[in-house]
């Protein structure tokens, strides 16, 4: 199905990060995977387009572009490679947080590079004892004089290792939510280092590894908020989030639909017993079902974008529906679309398989799809508790 007709100021901007997806990422995503090589180069090239810093203010080299361009923008860059399309997800999320939350000095000095991706960023909010329960996370930022010292440990860093500044969520007070602050640490900070790079399904060409803070001294002015940004810092990873979730759910739906078109132009060239695959109705059911899910995947993926452009009252909750239904519903068109290859599906250089293998994590990360089932039920108890009736 084409994608919908969009105003030319939008389609613009979907068009050309097709056009980049398709010469600088889909001719290199398979070697990527099977070499684990990490694109730094390519995704610098995309920061030079804009992609690093999508919804970052212009002021300090930012698109200033919505949501909504945002998860366009993920859903063509995963089309030619979602693990790629993922790391720009979780760098334009660090990129917005400094900039949403930062100071006026915390924002020139930081963004600029992040939005051309001078500078890669790390998200450092999972811990090896915190994983769903955020809150509870135990990494310690202890004031002394006009410093502070990190001590503590990250887990499951996408750029653990490789990117050059972490923006890091650590316990400066009281245990909870309200005792957490958020830094933003340079590659180099005596005390940092890093763990091994973790051996995963998917996500090849990405690394991921533990980050670790071993009295890692930061000036307090590293504390984004500057001296009122104390206690601040889960509501920033949160709110960070809502736009990582919908963005995570882009690059689902990028990887689907480019499994789904794979498998469209395979059962319809493919003969099995005098005609084509697709004439056997149990095949044109399965990419009837295919179809709905995407587009079904993606209405609901740009209500949310929308909603969180608006700053819609109900934007949490649409933004965790959309995280879950878009992975889950998407991540089963992409494994539809292996059965429907066969033993071809399997094979490495069909890129079916590396898809599925991608996929898979989108329903763990940026809080897993169990933990969304919960922030959409808390919500609608709450609409009922505070008499707002249906949506």
């Amino acid at each position: 199905m084409p994608y919908p007709k969009l105003p030319d100021d939008d389609r613009i901007v979907v068009e050309a990060a097709r056009d980049f997806a398709r010469k600088r990422l889909a001719p290199h995503s398979l070697e990527w995977d099977a070499t684990e090589h990490f694109p730094v180069d390519e995704m610098r090239e995309a920061g030079s387009l804009g992609m690093a810093a999508i919804y970052t203010k212009e002021d300090v080299g930012g698109s200033g572009l919505r949501r909504i361009d945002g998860v366009r923008i993920f859903e063509e860059l995963a089309k030619a490679d979602p693990v790629t399309a993922a790391f720009l997800s979780i760098h334009n999320m660090c990129t917005w947080m400094v900039d949403t939350y930062g100071t006026t000095e915390q924002r020139k000095r930081w963004v600029p590079k992040m939005a051309s991706m001078e500078h890669i960023a790390s998200y450092c909010l999972t811990e090896p004892g915190a994983g769903s329960d955020a809150a509870a996370l135990s990494t310690s930022a202890r004031r002394d004089g006009d410093e502070y010292v990190l001590r503590g440990s990250k887990q499951f860093i996408s750029g653990g290792g490789v990117s050059d500044v972490y923006v890091v969520m650590a316990r400066t007070g009281d245990a909870g939510p309200r005792g957490i602050s958020t830094f933003v640490v340079e590659k180099g900070t005596p005390g940092l280092s890093f763990g091994p790079p973790e051996a995963k399904m998917g996500w090849h060409n990405q690394p991921t590894a533990q980050v670790i803070f071993d009295d890692v001294r930061v000036s307090a002015d590293a504390m984004l908020g500057g001296p009122d940004g104390e206690g601040t810092g889960f509501s920033i990873a949160m709110n960070g989030l809502n736009g990582g979730r919908l963005n995570i759910a882009a690059c689902s739906m990028g990887g689907a639909q480019a499994a789904y078109d794979k498998a469209l132009v395979y059962a319809t060239e493919r003969e099995a017993f005098g005609k084509p695959l697709i004439a056997e109705p149990t095949i044109s059911a399965t990419l009837a079902e295919m179809a709905t899910s995407l587009e079904a995947s993606r209405l609901l993926l740009w209500r949310a974008a929308e909603a969180l452009d608006a700053d819609d009252p109900d934007k949490v909750e649409l933004c965790a529906m959309a995280k879950r239904f878009v992975t889950e519903s998407c991540f089963t068109v992409a494994d539809q679309a292996l059965q429907l290859h066969g033993g071809y599906g399997y094979l490495h250089e069909t890129g079916i398989e590396k898809i599925v293998r991608d996929l898979r994590v989108n329903r763990i990360l940026e809080g897993t799809n169990e933990i969304m089932r919960m922030v959409i039920g808390r919500a609608e108890a709450q609409r009922v508790t505070a008499g707002k009736g249906n949506r």
